[in-house]
């Protein structure tokens, strides 16, 4: 006669028996499936959470702090260069000014002082003339705003070309600080503003048609003093002035590339 336990352990059908209960309470192995593999990095104490540069590795750690040395070095020399050149007269400027030109010039360039603002107070615009040579003889043109057309060019344009902007008005800048009040040149500065002058209006004149050959230009300037403002009692004449400048002949180096268009 089989025992009671021996009933339990060898029925396949009915409740479990009591031997059965017991091995409820015995902990099952970690089946290989769940067990932390090398490819997930291993036990979560073990993960490395560092990012940035810490996360690099040495060489590329002494190299990205170099590079950013650099970088920070040119921005506070940027800085303190620029500074420099529109802060008033002091030590520095005095005994490092050519320094911090060298530095700013042309790239950098400002044309207003840190401490002292000094907005245009005068609207000036630069005109040419031209003597056209033809089969019926010579001829002298209009007066033909070389500014007014450039402001034409720029009024409405969301990006008007810096050639538009600045290229007359300093070329202009350029002619009036190499020359006295009586036209004569200070050198070769002088001499190269005029070529540069003669230059900017022979390419705006090629765009025209004027059914001859140029053979002489001239070139003045019309100065207006800008408005008071309408709550301001301060009287400001705008009563234009001009500086007439004399003819020039002009050259083949005179001429735009297309030199077609200079002869029309």
């Amino acid at each position: 006669m089989d025992s009671y336990d021996d009933r339990g352990a060898g029925s396949g059908d009915g409740d479990a028996g009591p031997g059965t209960e017991r091995s409820e309470d015995v902990p099952s192995a970690p089946s290989p499936s769940s067990a932390p593999s090398a490819a997930d990095g291993g036990a979560a104490a073990g993960t490395d959470t560092r990012g940035g540069m810490a996360a690099l590795s040495l060489p590329y750690q002494i190299v990205a702090a170099v590079v950013l040395s650099v970088i920070g070095l040119v921005a506070c020399t940027q800085l303190a260069m620029v500074f420099l050149h529109v802060a008033p007269s002091n030590t520095l400027t005095k005994r490092h000014g050519e320094a911090v030109d060298d530095w700013v010039y042309p790239e950098f360039e400002q044309n207003w002082k840190l401490f002292a603002p000094n907005p245009l107070q005068q609207n000036i615009a630069v005109h040419v003339r031209a003597e056209i040579a033809s089969a019926d003889g010579r001829r002298t043109t209009p007066w033909m705003s070389l500014s007014g057309e450039d402001g034409k060019a720029i009024r409405g344009n969301l990006l008007p070309s810096h050639i538009h902007q600045n290229e007359l008005r300093r070329g202009w800048d350029f002619y009036l600080s190499s020359h006295d009040n009586e036209n004569r040149a200070n050198g070769l500065r002088g001499q190269l503003s005029e070529q540069y002058i003669r230059r900017i209006a022979m390419l705006r004149l090629s765009e025209h048609d004027y059914g001859g050959t140029v053979e002489r230009i001239q070139i003045r300037s019309e100065t207006r003093s800008v408005a008071a403002p309408g709550w301001s009692e301060e009287k400001i004449s705008t009563k234009p002035s001009y500086r007439v400048l004399p003819w020039w002949n002009v050259t083949a180096a005179d001429l735009p590339a297309d030199a077609e268009g200079a002869d029309k």
